[in-house]
């Protein structure tokens, strides 16, 4: 088994209750379970101006699958609740990154570990911190320090 990092965002529609769909849709993948759930946060959209804001949170998962197989399966499920990929950053009703493959860094045409940006991205790292406030990035260092640079990003936690 192989623990991996989700990121989960929405801003289309109910977004809420598709982050909620979200974590129903990962514990049921194969060979995959879900680990942990972090707390839902909102923030604003980076790189994409007039949209509304998003409601994020991050997934904990132990699975046997290869991380090919895992981003696979996710961009299923995205499709499945409607994603739709007409431009970049265009509004999302489900956007599921692959952020954290074990301690795995790839970089291929298809998938690029850990994430690419995610070191930039407080609605990444927060959610993140919920699951493991130890959390380790490969190459970048650890989450908390990460996040610390991403002081001037709105997010605020939902309750």
């Amino acid at each position: 088994m192989t623990v991996a990092y989700i990121g989960i965002g929405s801003n289309q529609g109910d977004a809420h209750a598709h982050v909620l769909q979200a974590f129903d849709g990962l514990a049921q993948l194969p060979s995959t379970r879900l680990e942990g759930r972090s707390a839902f946060y909102r923030s604003a959209p980076i790189d994409a101006p007039g949209q509304g804001d998003y409601v994020n949170a991050a997934a904990g998962v132990d699975t046997e699958l290869s991380a090919a197989q895992l981003l696979a399966v996710l961009q299923d499920l995205e499709l499945r609740h409607g994603r739709e990929r007409p431009t970049p950053n265009a509004p999302r009703t489900l956007d599921l990154d692959l952020l954290l493959y074990g301690d795995m860094v790839l970089q291929s045409a298809m998938l690029t570990l850990p994430h690419p940006r995610m070191h930039r991205r407080a609605f990444v790292l927060l959610p993140l911190l919920d699951l493991d406030p130890r959390l380790e990035v490969p190459g970048r260092g650890t989450a908390r320090e990460l996040l610390a640079r991403c002081a001037g990003q709105r997010i605020v936690r939902m309750d």
